[in-house]
């Protein structure tokens, strides 16, 4: 969650970290530092934002060519300056910057107290300072040995980036359940705990695996394993365009991204449809025709992707589907037959508790297939098979084009587990596929023609503090990512119901002008969803209808928003679109900070 950057090479080390840490704002800090090695380490921190540690150093000579900097979220410890990153050992011989969580810290404090150690912070970070020192003098073996001994000591997480006095030309990397990667330019080696904060520089990198570290020096990376024996890497290229990571003049990430979305659609459904047939270059077709039963597993907006395909999954394939939060999931002890088949959602690749259930489902000799974004990610190693989605960089918190990359996946997915299981006929698989290509253009029409009508609308809804999305099925899955929206970038309390739900206890709560979001797009059901609404208007109920225009609704809605006419499975994709776009302009009229709402992260990577 929080966001680190290192450098070392031939460039200025603060300018390159304060701009790589300026890439990371959107995982969200509450805190910031830099270490820069001059004559000796010289480290800067300041609580708040980066701005606050640019007036900080703004009159300081900052030349040196190899430095670490970290924004931190605070878990052990108060938001203030001693608890910021870096931090020190005692006599400043380890200097580092840590993501994730030391589990037995008190344990080690414990331990390094008998030995003379004190402590300056709140923090379970500055216990690694002081175990590294602790070990590299009392083996005296160098830093590769400290920091082995160091890994095998702690339980936790951690991805960490370590300065030694007494090799100031070098940065040590090592890590354990946290993302970390490492890049290459000709002017130095970098490393980053996110692709964004780098990509300006190069898009070389390598990926560093659990439980190995790495000493980065001015022109070449050297890797370890636990053992300490030097082992050999691969690099790879990112594919990702570096304009993707700006804003290109609009106000926000979040709003680029919702207008990106026709293209990133479109790009991944060419990524597999070749022909006219859906190829999925990794995945065995006999293991598809084997599957009885699938679990889904993910956390957030990606759980709710995951709710969309499940229905899908079990409607075209008649394969059982179990949709399942990966945090609870992990915990639950699942039950597994021989033929059960696991897909884990994530756009990182490395959410924590889901990256615990994808450990938990091949324990249990489960075949698993990771949905990720980023190439080389920690859940896309791991997994039995991988589909890339193709978003591209996602810079706001709240997640758009992600998602709807991952829907395009999860559609495509079905087809083809339906096509091996033969439930489905040629000329069904042919319309499939034909009305898929047909969703980029389809989602470009949304935001070209109600924008401004969605717009109106937001500002009539902002000055509510509650809001119910409804419907049925589907309609009900995307229900539940359009509630989602609308709380983390606006702080309106929402809730998404099953429309036959509401009058089981929440119907209670409408009250004169409440706003309720009705999503009505399944055909054969939409009578009832429309009934529920009737309910809710006589109760006084503020009703905005989202359905295609051929679903006549005018009589129950006070204000109706239009989407294309599709397939019945992929109406997520399209009614996601004026979702997204309304949780914006509510929050735009509200004045929240609609890139990084408080409390929120971008990538959760600890429990």
């Amino acid at each position: 969650m929080c966001g680190i950057v290192g450098f070392n090479g031939k460039n200025k080390a603060v300018d390159i970290l304060l701009d790589g840490l300026s890439k990371l704002e959107y995982r969200g800090y509450d805190s910031v530092g830099i270490a820069i090695k001059e004559k000796d380490i010289e480290i800067y921190k300041a609580k708040g934002k980066i701005v606050n540690l640019k007036e900080k150093i703004k009159d300081k000579e900052l030349n040196g060519t190899c430095g670490i900097g970290h924004t931190r979220w605070a878990t052990h410890g108060e938001p203030s300056e001693k608890n910021a990153h870096p931090h020190i050992s005692n006599d400043g011989n380890v200097t580092l910057v840590h993501n994730g969580i030391i589990e037995n810290y008190q344990e080690l404090i414990e331990k390094l107290h008998k030995h003379g150690y004190t402590f300056y912070s709140d923090t379970d970070t500055e216990v690694l300072a002081n175990l590294i020192d602790y070990y590299y003098k009392k083996y005296k073996m160098g830093p590769i040995d400290a920091i082995n001994r160091t890994m095998v000591r702690v339980r936790g997480s951690y991805a960490i980036v370590v300065m030694f006095k007494e090799y100031p030309d070098e940065l040590w990397v090592a890590k354990k359940d946290s993302p970390m990667i490492i890049g290459e330019s000709k002017d130095g080696m970098y490393a980053a705990s996110d692709v964004p904060a780098i990509l300006k520089y190069t898009n070389t990198v390598y990926y560093i695996n659990d439980m190995e570290a790495a000493c980065l020096k001015k022109n070449k990376v050297v890797f370890y394993d636990l053992n300490g024996d030097v082992i050999k890497k691969e690099s790879k290229k990112i594919d990702w365009d570096i304009s993707s990571a700006e804003k290109e003049g609009y106000e926000h990430f979040m709003i680029k991204e919702i207008h990106e979305q026709p293209g990133v659609i479109e790009k991944t459904i060419h990524s597999f449809i070749n022909d006219n047939k859906i190829v999925f270059n990794n995945i065995d077709r006999d293991e598809l025709k084997k599957i009885d039963e699938v679990y889904i597993v993910a956390c957030g907006s990606a759980y709710h992707v995951g709710v969309c395909a499940g229905y899908i999954i079990e409607d075209l394939s008649r394969v059982s589907v179990k949709v399942d939060i990966a945090s609870e999931f992990r915990y639950r002890n699942p039950i597994f037959r021989k033929n059960e088949f696991v897909i884990i959602i994530s756009q990182s690749g490395e959410t924590a508790d889901s990256l615990a259930a994808l450990r938990e489902a091949k324990k249990m000799g489960a075949k698993t297939l990771a949905v990720v974004n980023v190439v080389g990610s920690s859940i896309a190693r791991e997994a039995d098979y991988v589909l890339y989605t193709l978003a591209g960089p996602e810079i706001a918190v709240a997640t758009t084009k992600a998602f709807s990359t991952q829907l395009i996946v999860m559609y495509l997915f079905a087809i083809e587990l339906s096509r091996a299981k033969k439930q489905i006929k040629a000329t069904e698989y042919k319309e499939l596929i034909e009305e898929i290509k047909l969703l980029p253009d389809k989602t470009k029409y949304i935001l070209d023609n109600e924008v401004k009508n969605i717009q109106k609308i937001g500002d009539k809804l902002s000055t509510f503090q509650d809001a119910f999305y409804i419907g049925r099925r589907l309609d009900y899955a995307i229900a539940l990512e359009g509630s989602l929206k609308l709380k983390e970038v606006s702080y309106i309390h929402s809730e998404a119901y099953a429309a036959g739900e509401l009058k089981h206890g929440t119907i209670s709560l409408i009250e004169e002008n409440t706003p309720v979001i009705g999503i009505i797009s399944q055909e054969d059901i939409y009578e009832k969803t429309i009934s529920n609404l009737v309910e809710v208007k006589s109760r006084g109920g503020y009703i905005l209808t989202i359905s295609p225009k051929k679903i006549d609704i005018s009589k129950v809605s006070n204000y109706e928003i239009h989407i294309p006419e599709t397939y019945k499975y992929f109406y997520p994709s399209l009614i996601v679109i004026p979702l997204q776009l309304l949780s914006y302009y509510i929050s735009v009229s509200r004045g929240v900070d609609v890139d990084k709402p408080r409390n929120l992260a971008k990538s959760v990577t600890v429990e």
